[in-house]
């Protein structure tokens, strides 16, 4: 099957929910040697921000957008293992929250899934997860990267809380930060003093890279 067959066919699982077959999808993208984070991107995220969008304009509702996230996970953890059992080369480790105040995690966990097939270890903290806790389990952790989802207007405050944080305690040039979620923008990383902002999934992957690298 082509690229683009299986590209088509991630999105229709998605879009019908159907858990078996996402599965095969992405077991049969793995075979014929295609890029997971490739599919992952345009077949099944682009399924489910198509969900997404039905459900803000009240086509489908809060049951089937919890379904669709199931069948992603199902697909992440399919890929995730497949590379994993290639003994990817570490890369590095970021711990990853959605910031206090903020109970939204379906986009976080696809960035997760996504940087995990690059080697990179993520520790995952959850969601509405204080500054403090984030720094705590960094610091223990020994971490590369920092990265925040706040996907509520509300919340984008928690990000800009963290680098004050990490400043005034000296540990600021400790760690790598990254920003994301719907209301974040690069003129916010900026004006924050974050590292980076991921303005996508696929994003978020290129740039945590980048951050390794330096």
């Amino acid at each position: 099957m082509s690229r683009e067959a299986i590209i088509q066919e991630a999105i229709d699982t998605i879009l019908k929910y159907d858990q078996p077959r996402a599965v095969q999808v992405a077991e049969q993208a793995l075979a014929e040697g295609l890029d997971p984070v490739d599919i992952l991107t345009e077949g099944f995220s682009a399924g489910i921000r198509k969900v997404g969008d039905l459900f803000g304009r009240g086509e489908v509702f809060l049951p089937e957008l919890m379904l669709s996230a199931d069948v992603m996970k199902s697909v992440t953890n399919t890929f995730e293992s497949a590379i994993q059992g290639k003994s990817t080369q570490k890369k590095g480790k970021m711990v990853f929250a959605t910031v206090e105040g903020d109970v939204h995690d379906i986009g976080k966990g696809i960035v997760i899934s996504l940087i995990k097939t690059q080697g990179i270890e993520v520790i995952d903290l959850g969601r509405d997860v204080s500054v403090s806790k984030i720094i705590e389990t960094a610091v223990q952790e020994n971490a590369n990267l920092i990265g925040t989802s706040a996907l509520l207007t509300t919340t984008l405050m928690e990000q800009k809380k963290l680098e004050d944080e990490l400043k005034k305690h000296g540990l600021r040039d400790k760690f790598k930060t990254m920003v994301g979620g719907a209301p974040a923008t690069q003129r916010w990383a900026d004006r924050i003093g974050a590292d980076a902002y991921g303005e996508d999934a696929a994003e978020a992957v290129e740039k945590s890279l980048s951050l390794l690298n330096k």
